[in-house]
């Protein structure tokens, strides 16, 4: 039998980081097993629904370097891959169980169902379906359709029943039928509802293993028991574990702690490979003490038997040293890609750039390469060649400009540069060394008091470079302000 896992969303908004590792989960394993990976969306509640949400969903996959073998934009046997579209093929299933009788129409209205439970928390009951159409006559029936009444259509939950199943997870686990209820199958309107459609979907799709969110569980023995009912195999679960914030509390989507949209993380200049390696990481853990994979590491390694019934912690800053990581290993030009259009929105360079400017942005991300922990932290970080004058970060930078030393090195170092024939990097370490000489200061005397004259920091990115970048005209006009 074909392995065949699938991601199913309902498309209302974005990917986030919960539906991205649910995805990567269920597509690292059906590319270990030599499977297939299937998206499907379901799309019947159309109060939530966004057409936008497909395509926000597979572009948020596709960065962050997920492939499929089945869905909307490239067919596949067992489609269409939506549900408002399969709702013709789940009409013989509906007719199956009211023939059985596992399945029965309902005529209480919204406002009855509102009543019940009302009366059911008065009386401390745990609000569930009193069952009150189960038994109707053929003559009520009708005279409850007399009155126009459209009946939605429920499922008959066995009595007395425990049901159990071996979660691929957490092991055995069982439910008892006395506190689910008859529920509904199909609305009013003809729709379907999630618990059922979803069951069809995967029988017809031959779907044998189901990964998703703890937050199914307790949808598992409902559908559980309509694939029993309907005479259908019933595929194998695994139950992801919840993500919490760093605060370890449930993450909720206002959390402003944490980045939660792969939109987000692309836009920030996140490399999509770091994000995936930390989003592996989220419940599963691998053999030994290394953290840093590649897709195909993490193919090669991954295994459900190594994932944690426990929640997994979301780790901002896990997640920034992991993308430095990345970041500082990859190919320079990849990341003044990344990091130009951060300083073009920011103000700081046009649109169209000069070869010598090109050149210039090229420099200036390499010299902050190795600290980005995401390229748009390019624009913060360098501040300093952007703005007119020159500002302290803190006091202890300040004073190291009145010290006795100061005027004598900056003053030497102004001739120096005055005299300069050329300003290129090299250039640059002719000059203190002339300033030395002439002073006889070296070290921190010397090289903090030019950094500090220059940017307003006691440490940073290597100081010949950045006296490059800054340009001729700008280290004599910053060092004859303080003079």
């Amino acid at each position: 039998m074909d392995f065949r896992v699938r991601y199913a969303p309902s498309p209302t908004g974005h990917l986030h980081i919960g539906g991205a590792r649910t995805a990567l989960f269920n597509y690292l394993i059906a590319r270990k097993e030599g499977g297939r990976f299937i998206i499907r969306f379901e799309d019947t509640d159309q109060t939530r629904h966004q057409e936008s949400g497909i395509s926000n969903q597979l572009d948020g996959l596709q960065w962050l370097g997920v492939d499929w073998d089945e869905s909307v934009d490239i067919g596949g046997p067992y489609g269409p891959y939506r549900q408002t579209e399969r709702l013709h093929l789940y009409k013989p299933f509906i007719e199956q169980l009211i023939g059985s009788g596992d399945a029965y129409y309902c005529y209480c209205s919204e406002a009855d169902l509102e009543q019940e439970r009302a009366e059911q928390e008065a009386k401390g009951l745990m609000p569930m379906y009193s069952g009150k159409c189960r038994h109707l006559t053929p003559e009520q029936a009708e005279a409850c359709r007399a009155e126009g009444r459209k009946p939605s259509i429920r499922f008959r939950v066995p009595e007395n029943r425990t049901i159990s199943f071996n979660d691929r997870i957490r092991e055995q686990v069982e439910f008892e039928s006395g506190g689910i209820g008859d529920f509904i199958i199909v609305r009013p309107d003809g729709i379907p509802t999630y618990n059922f459609a979803v069951i069809l979907d995967d029988h017809l799709m031959k779907i044998n293993l189901v990964i998703r969110g703890e937050e199914h569980l307790t949808n598992t023995p409902r559908q559980i028991m309509m694939y029993e009912a309907l005479g259908l195999p019933v595929p194998e679960f695994a139950h992801l574990s919840l993500i919490l914030n760093q605060d370890r509390k449930k993450m909720s989507k206002r959390d402003e702690s944490i980045i939660q949209f792969m939109e987000q993380y692309r836009d920030l200049g996140y490399l999509p490979e770091a994000v995936m390696n930390f989003i592996a990481l989220l419940g599963w853990s691998p053999k030994g003490e290394e953290e840093i994979f590649s897709k195909e590491e993490l193919i090669a390694q991954f295994d459900l038997s190594r994932i944690s019934k426990s929640p997994a912690v979301f780790d901002m800053d896990k997640l920034n040293w992991m993308n430095n990581v990345y970041i500082k290993k990859a190919d320079p030009d990849r990341i003044v890609s990344i990091a130009l259009p951060h300083l073009q929105k920011a103000g700081r360079l046009s649109q169209s750039l000069s070869a010598e400017q090109e050149q210039w942005v090229r420099s200036l991300v390499g010299l902050y390469q190795e600290q980005l922990r995401f390229a748009g932290e390019i624009v913060p970080l360098s501040e300093l060649f952007f703005r007119e004058d020159v500002t302290f970060e803190n006091e202890e930078a300040k004073s190291m400009l009145s010290e006795e030393h100061a005027p004598v090195v900056l003053s030497s170092f102004l001739s120096q540069v005055e005299q300069a024939a050329d300003f290129t990097v090299d250039a640059m370490k002719g000059i203190m060394k002339a300033v030395q000489t002439e002073t006889g200061y070296k070290g921190k005397p010397l090289f903090m008091t030019v950094r500090v004259a220059l940017t307003g920091q006691m440490h940073g990115p290597d100081l010949n470079m950045t006296m490059y970048l800054l340009g001729k005209e700008t280290v004599m006009s910053r060092v004859k302000k303080l003079l």
